[in-house]
């Protein structure tokens, strides 16, 4: 399998939400996408269930919270693409909404800086090489204004600071690459209606993907190091 001179772009904790409407509308622009989760069974249907549409879009099972696991996508993408050209970190859990620092569980906050910061890291240090093997690459870092400390506010510590710690992790990875043609950013896509969300939230699926894709498909001369809202710089 040869990519053909398309894109190849992985998205993470994509059977549902704005993963799989990311993966919707990365396919539907000619990119060869891989949509990932954890669980097999959810990503196969969400894959079948895309594939009723235009574009290339094909699974892998991925825990983001396993070496082993990263290890294997690249292997497989190495075998069959030899690039990654997109990477949206899109995999995330919110466990204590709303509470109390103070009532916070250890294992809670262990399991969502696991999934949430962890997991885009390695991910990060996984793939980022290709890209500088190739000169070109995009990674997307799906964060949230609750990780923003100019607006830090009580409850939710364990989510708060693992967006927090990716926003951080995502500046520290653009200092550090040294190919123009490489852009890293982080973005929150709003208050979206997803099952994390809810269904009061205000914002459509396709709406908090908007900025995600926008950023997976910058030009040479886009930026790199940012947090967006809606496609203009959000306050860190």
């Amino acid at each position: 399998m040869q990519s053909e001179n398309k894109k190849v772009a992985i998205v993470t904790g994509a059977n549902r939400g704005i993963g799989y409407e990311t993966c919707r509308q990365l396919s539907q622009l000619g990119i060869i996408t891989i949509l990932t989760s954890r669980n097999e069974t959810k990503g196969e249907q969400a894959v079948d269930a895309l594939s009723e549409g235009e574009g290339e879009l094909l699974y892998h099972q991925l825990d983001v919270t396993r070496s082993v696991s990263i290890a294997r996508l690249k292997n497989y993408v190495i075998d069959n693409f030899q690039q990654c050209d997109i990477l949206v970190n899109n995999a995330g859990v919110f466990l204590d909404r709303g509470v109390s620092i103070l009532d916070l569980q250890e294992e809670t906050l262990q399991e969502t800086l696991q999934i949430n910061f962890m997991g885009s890291l390695k991910m990060c240090q996984k793939f980022l090489p290709l890209m500088q093997e190739s000169g070109y690459g995009r990674i997307v870092n799906v964060s949230s204004t609750m990780g923003s400390i100019s607006s830090m506010g009580a409850g939710s510590a364990a989510y708060k600071l693992s967006k927090l710690m990716m926003n951080g992790m995502t500046r520290i990875l653009a200092a550090e690459n040294d190919k123009a043609d490489i852009k890293i950013n982080t973005m929150a896509p709003g208050w979206v209606r997803s099952d994390m969300g809810g269904p009061s939230a205000p914002r459509t699926l396709s709406q908090g993907a908007d900025t995600i894709i926008w950023l997976a498909t910058l030009p040479e001369d886009g930026p790199s190091g940012g947090f967006f809202e809606e496609r203009t710089p959000g306050a860190w």
